[in-house]
């Protein structure tokens, strides 16, 4: 049975499950990436996945994402079980998600490349889109107004113009940040978001991540290895170890959990 009550973690507001996965085993041939987890995601929330390398993490993520099909247990997104489906018939349930390695179009502008994330908004017909006539045309400017205010969101308007391949590591990583905030998700998959970054691009991603959940009111889920990172942002985390769920709670029960411990943190944290 899906919660309906609303909790309060640190200032946020969280409100029922939005997503629940259930018994989830997921296997490739004779491995099995993923062995019975469960756990839930809830509205307003930052819920974290964390482990060691090779625990499953990025598997579970791609199952959230209807990326991968479990052989067994289900996904069950508003209430509703999800089925397969395709990439696109997923993010127009409005879940969307950035990757661990970059995927933006590198010889496209960073505004090009932020509108691409609006793709699933557009309706008008084939022929009013060439002609630029009619529903074409309000669709265009309502998303580049949208596209535009994400770019002063995320303080990259000096780089609109710019083409992504000629931009440094950090600010690449805020361009598919962008990208998926223009499809106005729901839910809002990280896949290592601070991956690769000095101390400044994290605070800056850190920042905007809270502002994220605070000002659009966007779930979020992320997976990320910057402990300190995962233990200021969530308030939630579920730690895998091996394709299992060894930990699952606030900050400071999986800072107290042994298992998690032994398995994970090395040492126990103050």
């Amino acid at each position: 049975m899906m919660m309906q009550d609303n909790l309060t973690a640190g200032t946020r507001q969280i409100g029922p499950v939005v997503m629940e996965l259930r018994n989830i085993t997921l296997r490739f041939g004779g491995v099995v990436a993923i062995k019975d987890i469960s756990f839930d995601i809830r509205q307003g929330e930052i819920r974290a996945i964390i482990g060691p390398n090779g625990a499953g993490k990025s598997s579970m993520l791609n199952v959230i994402s209807g990326f991968y099909r479990p052989q067994e247990g289900e996904v069950i997104f508003r209430g509703v079980p999800r089925g397969p489906m395709k990439p696109f018939q997923v993010a127009r349930l409005g879940i969307a998600r950035t990757f661990q390695n970059i995927a933006l179009f590198e010889g496209m502008t960073v505004l090009d490349n932020i509108m691409t994330g609006r793709l699933n908004r557009m309706k008008a017909g084939f022929l009013s889109q060439a002609l630029w006539w009619g529903r074409a045309e309000r669709e265009e400017t309502e998303n580049r107004a949208a596209v535009e205010r994400i770019i002063d969101f995320l303080e990259i308007q000096n780089i609109r113009k710019t083409p992504v391949g000629r931009l440094p590591y950090g600010l690449k990583k805020r361009v598919e940040l962008a990208r998926a905030l223009a499809a106005e998700p729901q839910l809002l998959l990280l896949d290592e978001p601070m991956a690769g970054m000095n101390v400044e691009e994290k605070e800056d991603m850190s920042r905007f991540i809270l502002d994220v959940n605070d000002e659009f009111g966007t779930t979020i889920c992320l997976i990320e290895h910057d402990m300190g990172v995962v233990m200021d942002l969530s308030d939630r985390v579920v730690v895998m170890d091996y394709g299992r769920k060894i930990g699952d709670g606030t900050p400071a029960e999986v800072r107290g959990n042994q298992a998690v411990i032994d398995a994970y943190l090395g040492v126990a944290h103050d």
